[in-house]
């Protein structure tokens, strides 16, 4: 390779995905992920369980990723991993390794917000946004309006003060005996549903801030009265239930996208996160755009949930406007964007 390439290796351990991607001048070669299926039983992430399996993990999914690329780590320029926000057991596995790998190679070490990764990922591939463009960023610990102005120069001008939407579809997922995780379950369900069948309550906050918790409980007392009634009503009305709490859901997310949009007179609006992947929220959006003229960005699937490809193209511009940290780095849980 020429000097002149810029080759980075990225690492993301956030959450209960190990994952390593190689870019070369701002393209992703690949996106190594290792899931953890640990989690299942427990019906949520345990994150002692998941930085153990991060340990197990590292080393091979890095050697993959490094072995598929054609490179060789000698090659690389930088090395870049999550600093947060995430469970800090996870983050701890892959700050450790990416300052030992940086330390061995003696080349500088690139710290990545996984939020701001989130947002980047949608320069990974074309059709890439324009700026300014608002992102929509919806996971399973965050829920988050961003006002994007440049690669680098990012503010969050909405989110939620409670729950994250991910959170809620887990949870009510959870309350209607759904595998975990959840989400995915519940949109499989409402594609059959009628998604007027039930009403749940939409929670509307002041200005672009989020609330989720309440539909929660909503759903709760809902389901408790009804099985009084009839102990089936779950499995009778599986369908239907899965499309109305969706449905507000997303309802709830889209009030407020909208409304931010329309304050901010921008035109140009991109989702991201886990929850990008539901195609309820995807399909509505679709439709939205097409009725009020917006240019609706959405990345491709393997990098809406947690992965390493978007932590290299963040690397990649961070690396051009030399913003690099120093050995001595730790990770942080609630790390803000």
């Amino acid at each position: 390779m020429g000097n002149k390439d810029i080759s980075i290796l990225a690492i993301e351990s956030s959450c209960d995905e190990t994952s390593a991607s190689i870019i070369v001048n701002g393209k992703v070669l690949n996106n190594i992920v290792a899931t953890q299926s640990v989690h299942e039983k427990y019906g949520g992430v345990v994150p002692e369980l998941a930085s153990r399996a991060h340990q197990e993990n590292i080393v091979p999914v890095v050697q993959e990723a490094i072995f598929s690329s054609g490179i060789k780590k000698e090659d690389l320029s930088a090395v870049a991993f999550t600093k947060g926000p995430g469970l800090m057991g996870s983050l701890l596995v892959g700050v450790s390794f990416a300052k030992s790998f940086a330390f061995g190679l003696g080349v500088p070490l690139i710290e990545i917000n996984h939020m701001q990764a989130h947002v980047l990922a949608h320069f990974i591939d074309d059709p890439k946004p324009e700026f300014p463009f608002i992102c929509l960023t919806v996971s399973g610990g965050h829920t988050q309006l961003v006002l994007v102005r440049d690669f680098l120069e990012m503010e969050v001008i909405g989110e939620t003060r409670d729950d994250a939407v991910g959170e809620a579809f887990d949870k009510t997922a959870k309350l209607l005996g759904l595998p975990y995780p959840g989400g995915p379950m519940i949109d499989k369900h409402a594609k059959n549903g009628n998604p007027k069948a039930y009403e749940f309550p939409i929670t509307r906050m002041p200005d672009l801030d989020y609330s989720f918790s309440g539909i929660k409980t909503a759903v709760l007392y809902f389901l408790r009265d009804e099985l009084e009634k009839n102990p089936k009503f779950i499995e009778d009305n599986m369908d239907d239930l899965c499309a109305s709490i969706q449905y507000s859901l997303i309802k709830m997310l889209t009030i407020k996208l909208e409304k931010a949009l329309t304050q901010y007179k921008i035109k140009n609006v991109a989702i991201a996160g886990g929850v990008s992947a539901n195609s309820g929220l995807r399909s509505t959006l679709e439709q939205m755009a097409r009725k009020k003229g917006w240019k609706l960005f959405v990345p491709k699937f393997e990098y809406c949930t947690d992965n390493a490809g978007m932590i290299a193209i963040a690397a990649h511009y961070k690396y051009l406007a030399s913003e690099f940290t120093s050995l001595d780095v730790a990770p942080i849980a609630k790390m803000k964007l």
